[in-house]
């Protein structure tokens, strides 16, 4: 690709040897003999570099590189001077200017600065491809669905973005709240800066504190180093704190002192530091219910909640299941070079009549599994897991609302609900074998 130069200078015969030499380099050169023809072409082509002389007919060099950067922020300015002038010089670094040189002192530095200069431009347009790409992949359009409770949430979330205040998602596992996490952060006044993710069940108490407020050198055993935690790697950006519902007691008093004084000290340290971020919390428990059994502080609980985002679960979203699918099954053949593969009715029905415990996470592993077994260029009911096959081959017994099996029913739903569809969980607290539940579960329907 050729770069572009633009040279601005009402000496004729300067400006001529100028390009001439620069031209000689390989680059594409444009000329202007004033600051209004020079703007003009910066509107007309795409630039990478301007050299511009700092005294013009229609003005100084150093005031327009404000008017270029304001406008055309990934331009670089080179300024050429008859005369050298500190004062004139450091105004120009302060408003942008990548160098200031001399005319006739300075000549042979100017092919090596353009090299740099255009070297630093390629580099800037990278970043912002990449944060382009980055903002498009989280973005609120990224997120499939069109029933009314996922675009109710989603005005919800574009509402709030803008803000500054913490942001409480809550929802079964696996609904998608990091990806609403990321397009909250994508949408905000902080984008461009950090985002941290941490999910607080991942880790012991002491570690999390550790990950979470960072530590000093010698602040435990195994600390052979200062280390950043992710309140200081949040600052200017976003915290987003997946499962806090998981977060030690001792520890949440710690982090109320840090949302209410912007204040933390790292472990092993006397010191407080400050911290400019904005919380995103995510849990699958009712945090409410939580405070009020002593679980978790109420304190902590009132001051998170102050804008909360219940994202539904797949099970009450189900006309978003075919477009999610369809999603999934493009981006899954794609990854195995597989041919586009047709969707048949009866496998978007099976899937449309499944309670989907893990919601879309789940959705999106069903959907990996069945494009791998695909042994054709269609997608049919049986690459399905063998319980979405025979869902609904057993008719339901109807059953009285006062029999005891209509009440053994209720409480195993209720169970399910409480370990958020955990069946190993569900046996323990209903003092039942897996299997026996199991048994259930298909006898229920449930």
């Amino acid at each position: 690709m050729t770069h572009k130069i633009l040279i601005i200078d009402d000496e004729e015969k300067l400006r001529s040897l100028l390009a001439r030499i620069i031209k000689s380099e390989g680059f594409e050169v444009i000329e202007a003999k004033d600051l209004k023809s020079g703007f003009k072409k910066l509107e007309q082509t795409d630039v990478d570099v301007v050299l511009c002389d700092v005294k013009l007919p229609d003005g100084n060099g150093v005031d327009f590189l404000q008017n270029i950067k304001e406008s055309f922020p990934l331009i670089e300015v080179v300024l050429l001077t008859a005369f050298g002038n500190i004062t004139d010089g450091v105004q120009a670094m302060k408003n942008g200017a990548f160098d200031y040189i001399v005319k006739g002192d300075d000549n042979d530095k100017i092919i090596p600065l353009l090299y740099k200069a255009v070297e630093k431009v390629h580099l800037q347009k990278k970043v912002k491809q990449l944060e382009k790409r980055i903002g498009d992949k989280y973005s609120f359009d990224t997120i499939i669905g069109k029933s009314k409770g996922i675009e109710q949430v989603i005005d919800l979330a574009k509402k709030v973005a803008k803000t500054d205040s913490t942001v409480l998602l809550t929802g079964e596992t696996g609904t998608g709240k990091e990806v609403f996490a990321q397009a909250i952060h994508e949408n905000s006044n902080r984008v461009g800066k950090s985002f941290v993710a941490l999910n607080c069940s991942t880790f012991s108490a002491a570690i999390l504190e550790s990950e979470l407020f960072g530590h000093k050198q010698g602040a435990f055993t195994g600390a052979l180093k200062d280390k950043k935690g992710f309140i200081e790697e949040a600052n200017g950006g976003t915290l987003f704190l997946d499962e806090i519902g998981e977060m030690p007691i001792e520890l949440q008093a710690k982090l109320l002192r840090v949302l209410e004084t912007s204040e933390y000290i790292p472990i092993g340290d006397t010191t407080p530091k400050k911290s400019n971020f904005r919380l995103i919390a995510a849990t699958n428990r009712d945090l409410k219910t939580e405070s009020d059994e002593h679980r978790f502080r109420s304190d902590l609980y009132f001051r998170l909640n102050i804008f909360e985002i219940k994202i539904p679960p797949l099970r009450e979203r189900i006309k978003d299941i075919a477009p999610i699918t369809h999603y999934f099954v493009q981006q899954f053949s794609e990854k195995i070079n597989k041919k586009k593969l047709d969707i048949t009715d009866d496998f978007l029905l099976k899937l449309e009549n499944y309670s989907w415990p893990g919601n879309i996470r789940e959705l999106k592993n069903v959907i990996e599994r069945s494009v791998i077994l695909s042994s054709e260029n269609i997608l049919t009911s049986d690459v399905l897991p063998y319980e979405m096959q025979h869902q609904s081959e057993k008719p339901t017994k109807s059953m009285s609302a006062f029999s005891m099996q209509s009440v053994e029913k209720l409480h195993i739903q209720k169970v399910l609900n409480y370990t958020k569809g955990n069946k190993a969980e569900t046996a323990r607290l209903l003092e039942i074998g897996i299997a026996t539940l199991y048994r259930k579960l298909e006898e229920y329907h449930l």
